[in-house]
């Protein structure tokens, strides 16, 4: 009797264990990850599901790859087509995939970015100077444009770079003076979104360059070819805005390509700009396929630019991927640092993103501001015009480096304040002066605009604190700047330091506002300006927010849309509509 109760036991748990078994290998993927049913009980997607091509294709359909393939799934929750992992299979068996192996490296456990930072009230009793490097990236502007309009999706809150919305668009500031690299406007005026506050504006725009200043072109073309690249909004739409570039070079301009998956390719070394149909040509013959030696590319290309460095050049790598590294170094940090070594030596780095699914945006944000460049998110055709014709030219020809804005306020008429955005460019004040700490570049005909929110100050505070000065301006030693000092009718002092582009010292410049630069009402610009940095704080969910609202956001950026000869501020517009009605 106990044997045979025994062997019923027994039988019981084989049938168990086999059960359990069958259902864990339909639910378990290559790399250990949970695979059910992509949507939950909600109806949502469920973050580890790509929908369309599920990325398992073979390199016979990579090589027959054309850039108008439709991948057809434009209209959906943000997940391309060969983001699933799984790009570098040569047949449909499974047995033959090829692409990350995990004796070589471990898959990246980057953290995601935690709680969204904003910018805390400070005293000006407690300390009433703020420091900060300037910032003319655009990516997340259009990141969140490509997650509303595209796909009807609110964006991720931590996607949401106030400063880089704001400096998307062109303002009407003045051209410099002869001599300056950039021209400053100031204003301030009546909070929109809070009663009991005003609302301080700063505007950069940095001078357009003769024909004959612009600098000679040294370019490495750094290209994502991994599997994960594949399809029209990706590879496609990269050979299409890539050969806009091409076709503004000249004959003295260089170009090399390097291309990465799971190995390294020089297509090209150091070809003349005039050489356009051979450079084309490679580009045009790019194909996707394999994993992802993303750190192995930038090494590759950065070896081949100090192979060819001119110290007389724009010597500068533009790397255009989805930002999915997934062999090799994955460290960010590691990256950030074998970048800014590279960047001592004059190589900068450009980044431009291209679609969405394991698109890691943060990373590419870190890595551009380590190489001293810019950093540019293409999500369709008008926006790769909009780059490759107008913005990603200015930028190549940087008129100031390492940029820093100090805004002293003055106590006894502000009591607080805040500045919006540029969270991740919040400098310590001691290092304004320190000329070996990294900041932002302007280039040609560049824009920069920053917003601060202030409380005015009911009554008149203690006496301003001394700033301390620097040595008088020769040998080593950075440009001296004035003792801070407030008239009776001063707001502030917004104080200034930059390098010209060959230079390691820095020099000063600084302007005051005072209440001639008080208004009733907000110019166009202001206006404008201030409505995307609302939206920005709405869709960040900004515990700053206030009053805004959608509402507040469409009626002011209708009234100051300007001549919008390109349209981006009505399409704007649309963005704030179809958000408005997400937002629920």
């Amino acid at each position: 009797m106990k044997k045979s109760v025994i062997s019923m036991l027994l039988m019981i748990c084989l049938l168990i264990f086999a059960a359990c078994s069958s259902t864990n290998k339909d639910l378990i993927d290559y790399e250990g990850n949970y695979e059910g049913d992509y949507s939950n009980s909600n109806g949502d997607y469920n973050d580890n599901y790509d929908k369309g091509d599920s990325g398992y294709y073979d390199n016979a359909d990579a090589e027959s790859y054309e850039p108008g393939y439709d991948e057809g799934d434009n209209a959906s929750y943000p997940g391309d087509s060969g983001d699933t992992g799984y790009e570098d299979w040569e047949s449909s068996d499974s047995e033959n995939y090829n692409g990350f192996d995990p004796e070589e490296s471990e898959p990246s456990e980057e953290p995601k970015p935690g709680e969204l930072i904003e910018n805390e009230w400070v005293e000006t009793k407690t300390e009433n100077t703020s420091t900060f490097s300037i910032d003319v990236d655009t990516a997340s502007y259009t990141l969140i444009r490509n997650h509303l309009m595209n796909y009807n999706y609110m964006p991720p809150k931590d996607q949401v770079r106030i400063e880089e919305m704001v400096n998307y668009f062109d303002y009407e500031y003045p051209q410099p003076e002869e001599g300056k690299p950039f021209s400053v406007t100031m204003e301030m005026t009546d909070s929109p979104w809070r009663g009991d506050t005003k609302l301080v504006m700063f505007g950069l725009q940095g001078k357009q360059l003769a024909a004959d200043e612009i600098t000679v072109q040294n370019l490495v073309f750094l290209i994502d070819v991994s599997g994960s690249m594949y399809g029209a909004n990706k590879l496609g739409l990269l050979k299409t805005s890539f050969k806009k570039l091409v076709e503004k070079l000249n004959k003295d301009d260089k170009v090399s390509i390097v291309t990465y998956a799971s190995g390294t390719a020089v297509v090209l070394d150091s070809v003349s700009g005039d050489k356009k149909d051979e450079i084309i040509a490679a580009i045009e013959d790019l194909k996707a396929g394999g994993s992802t030696a993303g750190a192995a590319g930038i090494q590759s290309a950065y070896a081949l630019a100090e192979k060819n460095y001119s110290k007389d050049a724009n010597n500068r790598i533009i790397l255009a991927t989805d930002g999915d590294f997934n062999v090799g170094i994955y460290d960010t940090g590691e990256l950030v640092s074998y970048i800014e070594t590279e960047r001592n030596k004059g190589i900068y780095l450009t980044i431009l993103g291209f679609g969405m699914g394991n698109y890691q945006d943060d990373r590419m944000e870190q890595l551009s501001n380590a190489g001293n460049g810019n950093y540019f998110y293409v999500d369709n055709e008008r926006e790769s015009d909009k780059i490759f014709t107008y913005d990603l030219m200015g930028t190549m020809f940087t008129i100031a480096k390492d940029v820093k804005l100090q805004v002293v306020f003055n106590p006894a008429k502000i009591a607080k304040y805040r500045l919006i955005g540029y969270e991740n460019r919040v400098m310590a004040n001691e290092d304004f002066n320190d000329d070996t700490k990294d900041a932002g570049e302007i280039g040609a005909g560049h824009r920069v605009t920053a917003f601060y929110e202030v409380f005015l100050a009911e009554k008149k505070a203690a006496e301003t604190p001394e700033t301390e000065t620097d040595p008088e301006e020769g040998g080593s030693e950075p440009a001296a700047e004035p003792e801070t000092e407030f008239g009776e009718d001063d707001f502030l002092v917004l104080k200034m330091r930059y390098k010209e582009p060959n230079a390691d010292i820095s020099k000063y410049m600084d302007t005051t506002m005072n209440s001639a630069n008080v208004t009733a009402e907000m110019s166009q610009n202001m206006g404008f300006a201030s409505a995307v940095a609302e939206f920005g704080m709405l869709l960040r969910d900004s515990k700053f927010k206030a009053d805004s609202s959608y509402d507040s956001v469409l009626k002011r950026a209708q009234a100051n849309i300007g001549k919008d000869i390109f349209g981006f501020r009505g399409e704007f517009l649309e963005m704030v509509e179809i958000a408005k009605t997400l937002d629920k």
